[in-house]
């Protein structure tokens, strides 16, 4: 089956540079390598700072896709992103190139792995009903209506709890047994070279600190300027990302310039913490795993290499 590389971890763990290796790796070996992106943030073509889009000379000569790709006004899913990066994939292997996915959100690449739940559009009442009650009592109503369900969650949690009580109450069948139909993914029709990159957290903590304030310097209060100028909505993920609210709050005149740095870095430093844990708990066990600074590519992708 045609090989598809992955390269996944939190921000600031250096996947894009190992991408470039391993494009450079496949060229010496007589195949062409393209960067796929698979970060929510890269996708969009307003955060080239913010997101640390690789810039055309950090790029190397070797062909990027999916860089900037969505315009900030419009929201980018994660079917969205799938339904697109499926297309550059297939282009590739067209081709006879590797694709090489790089990125730091997992639920990117579990749509496009595994596919997505065919979950009809949930009743807007029932959704309004859902979404007003105590977490509690819509925890003590999951127990009720999709026992299993609620099995799986933590009594705390929200968001996850309300989506399933809405879906079960909307479309009558529980959300487990949405996702057990799912459609779409390309797990079975390829042959994937993952690595996970989990390099030491001080270590990665401390790239993230240094990260924010260099992105500071290099036009990364411009960049938000540019967003505010388009009065765009404020619920948009484009709006949401780490450093434009922070930013915000220093052009609006709330804080100062050092607390800028020190918010933006706080959440780089949590969304970098909760990536860690979402890859080391819920990515594939068979997932080849690295905790190194320096990847030895030859090692970890021989058999791409070899194909």
């Amino acid at each position: 089956m045609n090989p598809v590389a992955l390269i996944a971890g939190p921000t600031a763990s250096g996947k894009s540079a190992v991408a470039i290796a391993l494009a450079k790796a496949l060229a010496e070996a007589g195949k062409t390598g393209i960067v796929i992106n698979a970060d929510s943030a890269q996708v969009y073509a307003d955060l080239q700072v913010l997101s640390a889009r690789p810039s055309t000379e950090e790029m190397e000569g070797i062909e990027h896709r999916l860089f900037g790709t969505w315009d900030g006004s419009r929201a980018c899913s994660a079917a969205d992103w799938a339904s697109k990066a499926r297309v550059e994939i297939a282009d590739c292997h067209e081709n006879g190139a590797v694709p090489i996915l790089v990125g730091g959100t997992g639920m990117y690449m579990n749509i496009l792995l595994e596919g997505i739940a065919p979950i009809p559009e949930i009743d807007p009442e029932i959704r309004r009903h859902v979404r007003a009650l105590p977490t509690q009592g819509a925890y003590s109503a999951l127990q009720i209506e999709d026992p299993e369900r609620a099995l799986m969650l933590a009594p705390g949690d929200s968001q996850r709890i309300a989506r399933a009580l809405e879906v079960v109450r909307s479309t009558g069948t529980s959300l487990s047994d949405w996702h057990n139909a799912k459609t779409g993914g390309i797990a079975e029709d390829i042959t994937l070279h993952p690595l996970v990159m989990l390099p030491q957290r001080e270590w990665l903590y401390d790239r993230c600190d240094r990260r924010f304030g260099l992105m500071l310097e290099h036009g990364a209060i411009e960049e938000v300027e540019a967003l505010l100028k388009r009065k765009l909505d404020l619920g948009l993920p484009v709006m949401r990302a780490i450093g434009v609210p922070e930013i915000s709050d220093y052009l609006h005149g709330h804080i100062m310039i050092p607390d800028v740095i020190a918010a933006g870095a706080q959440a780089t430093r949590n969304y970098a913490k909760r990536q860690y844990t979402w890859f080391r708990n819920q990515s594939p066990q068979d997932w080849t795993r690295s905790e190194s600074k320096n990847i030895d590519i030859p090692d970890v992708f021989a058999s791409l290499l070899r194909y």
